[in-house]
This record gives C-alpha cells, sequence and structure tokens, in this order.
C-alpha cells in the first residue's frame, strides 16, 4: 500500500511524501527514519492504482557522478541527462527532478517529491540526504553505486546458477505432458482389448489415457486456468509459499538466512559509511529481512536503544554470522563499522556464489536422472504390453 505523509522540516517547510509500507505505523517509521517531523499519515489510493515509472537509478547514478567528478553543478548535471535522454518516462522523471532543484529544493528533497513516488527508493534518498551535511555528494554516489554493483553480480550469478535446472525441468515437463496427454491416450486404442493380461501400471495408464480422450475439454480448460493463474499472479505467490516451505529445510533455510543478513549487511554499511545514524540505518533496512527476521531486528533495535553494542545485539537475535560478529567487534574497537559490515557482506557473498554453483553441478545432474527415469518409465510402461505379446506368440 502507498501513503501519503505530510511532515514538517527543521526549517518549518511542510513536506509530502509518499511512500511504500505495510501499513500507517510502518510509513510513519519509515519517514522518521529519514529524519521528518510526521504531522499526518494517510492513504493515497490514486497513487496505488497509478504505479510509477521505471526508472534506471544504478545508470543515473553513474552518470550524474561522472557529471559531477567533472566539475558540473548538480543543476547542470541533472539537465544535461534530461536533454540527451530519449525515453519519455526516464526523461520526465528528470524534468520533475530539474525542476524541483530550480525551485530551489535540495537534491534529496527533489528525489523523494510526491511526484516522484516509486522512482528512488528509501535508502537512495536518505544516502543522498546524509551527503548533503558534509557537501560529499560524489562519495555517496560512489558508495551507492558499489553497492548496487555488488548486488546486482551477486544476483546475476543466482540467477545463472538456476537457468539450468529450471530449463531442464521446463522441458522434461513438457515431454511428459506430450505422452501423457496425446501419445499415451493413442496407444489405449491398440491395447482395448487385452484387458486384464495387462500389468497393473499399464492398466492404469491405459485408464489414464482414455480419461483423457474422453474429457479432454475439461482436461485442457483446467490448464488453461492454471496458466492464466500463474501469468495474474500465482506465479509470485506460489514462489513466495515454496520460499516460506524452504527456511523450514535445515541445509537451504541455514543458506537463505545467510543471504539475507549478507544483504542487510552491505545495506548497513553503505549507511553508515554515509553518516546515518546506528539507530536510524537499523530502522531503515528493517524491510529487507524477510518477516521471520524482522522481529529479531526490531529487538536488538530496542537493546542498542538500551546502550548495548550492536555486535553483542546482534549475536544475542541469532542476525551475527561467526564471521559479521568478530568484524562487528574490530569495527567497534575502531570506529570503523561501516566498512567492517561491508567486508562482512562480501565474504558471505562469495560464500553464497561458491554454493550456488555446487548446487548446480550436483542438482542437474540429479534432476537428469529424475526426469529421465519418469520419460523412461512412461515409454516402457507404453510397450511392455507388446513385449509381452511378442514373446507369447513364440
Amino acid at each position: 500500500m502507498r501513503f501519503q505523509v505530510k511532515s514538517m522540516q527543521a526549517d518549518g517547510a511542510v513536506s509530502v511524501l509518499t511512500l511504500d509500507a505495510h501499513d500507517a505505523i510502518e510509513a510513519r517509521r519509515q519517514a522518521q527514519a529519514l529524519g521528518h517531523l510526521v504531522v499526518s499519515v494517510t492513504r493515497d489510493r490514486a497513487l496505488a492504482a497509478r504505479g510509477g515509472p521505471e526508472f534506471p537509478v544504478l545508470l543515473f547514478s553513474q552518470e550524474l557522478l561522472s557529471l559531477l567528478r567533472s566539475g558540473v553543478g548538480i543543476v547542470e548535471a541533472v539537465q544535461t541527462l534530461a536533454e540527451k535522454e530519449t525515453r519519455a518516462p526516464v526523461r520526465h522523471v528528470l524534468e520533475r527532478v530539474l525542476q524541483s532543484l530550480r525551485e530551489g529544493l535540495t537534491f534529496s528533497a527533489a528525489l523523494q517529491s510526491p511526484s516522484l513516488a516509486r522512482v528512488f527508493p528509501p535508502l537512495y534518498v536518505a544516502t543522498v540526504r546524509a551527503s548533503e551535511r558534509t557537501s560529499s555528494l560524489d562519495e555517496a554516489l560512489e558508495r551507492f553505486i558499489a553497492y548496487a554493483t555488488q548486488l546486482q553480480t551477486l544476483r546475476g550469478k543466482l540467477v545463472s546458477a538456476a537457468i539450468y535446472p529450471a530449463m531442464l525441468v521446463g522441458v522434461s515437463t513438457l515431454v511428459i505432458l506430450f505422452l501423457m496427454g496425446y501419445v499415451v491416450p493413442r496407444f489405449a486404442h491398440i491395447y482395448e482389448d487385452m484387458g486384464d493380461r495387462l500389468p497393473l501400471m499399464s492398466r492404469l495408464m491405459l485408464h489414464w489415457g482414455q480419461a483423457v480422450e474422453a474429457h479432454w475439454p475439461l482436461l485442457l480448460t483446467a490448464f488453461a486456468s492454471l496458466v492464466l493463474f500463474l501469468l495474474l499472479g500465482g506465479a509470485r505467490w506460489l514462489g513466495q509459499h515454496l520460499l516460506g516451505q524452504l527456511w523450514r529445510i535445515p541445509a537451504v533455510g541455514e543458506r537463505m538466512r545467510v543471504f539475507q543478513l549478507a544483504r542487510l549487511y552491505r545495506t548497513l554499511g553503505m549507511l553508515l559509511r554515509g553518516g546515518i545514524p546506528v539507530v536510524q540505518a537499523l530502522e531503515m533496512v528493517a524491510d529487507l529481512l524477510s518477516p521471520t527476521l524482522q522481529p529479531l531486528l526490531m529487538r536488538a533495535i530496542a537493546r542498542i536503544r538500551e546502550g548495548r553494542a550492536m555486535s553483542s545485539a546482534f549475536e544475542a537475535q541469532g542476525l551475527a554470522t561467526p564471521v559479521a560478529s568478530r568484524m562487528m567487534q574490530v569495527g567497534e574497537r575502531t570506529g570503523n563499522m561501516g566498512e567492517m559490515m561491508e567486508r562482512a557482506a562480501a565474504f558471505h557473498d562469495e560464500e553464497m556464489a561458491r554454493w550456488a554453483d555446487w548446487v548446480t553441478r550436483l542438482l542437474g545432474p540429479v534432476l537428469m536422472l529424475i526426469m529421465g527415469l519418469l520419460i523412461g518409465a512412461i515409454v516402457v510402461l507404453m510397450y511392455l504390453p507388446i513385449f509381452q505379446l511378442a514373446e507369447s506368440i513364440q
């Protein structure tokens, strides 16, 4: 759901934010994490139905950083990017940012104007806002670019690892559907007169073929309904349900937990290096975790507010791996917590990439063996009565 949050800034000006949140309480918390004094929170149904344009935030940051490093001012840099852009939705976003800058708003305030709802993520806006206090916008953009690039690299490795098993399962499923929906019904006519002389499994397959031939309109409608359900959002629901079940598998669930914690460490490290206070940064990254881990983080934040060290608070709630716990302790001693969190994230990202590669190497042959056995069993059961008939003739 989307909410409009009316807030008051330090200079007394009133601004309106548009935030995505599960409820009004979460929207209020997000606005407070961005440093706003919240006046009211209301549901915005019009914006929720309209949605936001697709905007390449990473590419925009890279091009903006290049212009800023060349000595171009922020207004001129955004104007240059708008003039060169050929995609209408992207150019519209840049023009809105440019208009806000010309009206005297800061860059962070321009990024979170109501007309740019859902374009720039809150983490990005918070990083820019923190950099404005120290006039280090180029460093903030560089940190965000490194953060987004590393996330994309890891996501790409995981997706690449999943492509081959997914294609193998998809092609094998199509072959099985073809055999069971077209070939088996044709063989059923051949074996109709053999009756009880057929093996049990062959008789079951014969009954299946007869059922398909008798009720194929109903089966085709059911299959089309299933495809339509998956296309209209059922695939996402099914994926979320399967992910929830995977958390219960000890080995897989632990890897998913480490993956989420690594993303938490990386995002938290970027915010801390940008000068955002620890508690505020933790509140901002809470939504990155799964519903299973979010309550643990909330309890850890409460303990940090009470004066406990972040390493002990995370360890008490099970949010710190042994490597991350040790690096957080080093960061607390040296005052370099942001860099230590990013190093912990990099360590676990490499670990996840190695694990994904190993699983892919193992899963491919296993899936090929299972699908081969299924297809082979169907073919053997179709031809087994013919072999028996040939033996009886001899």
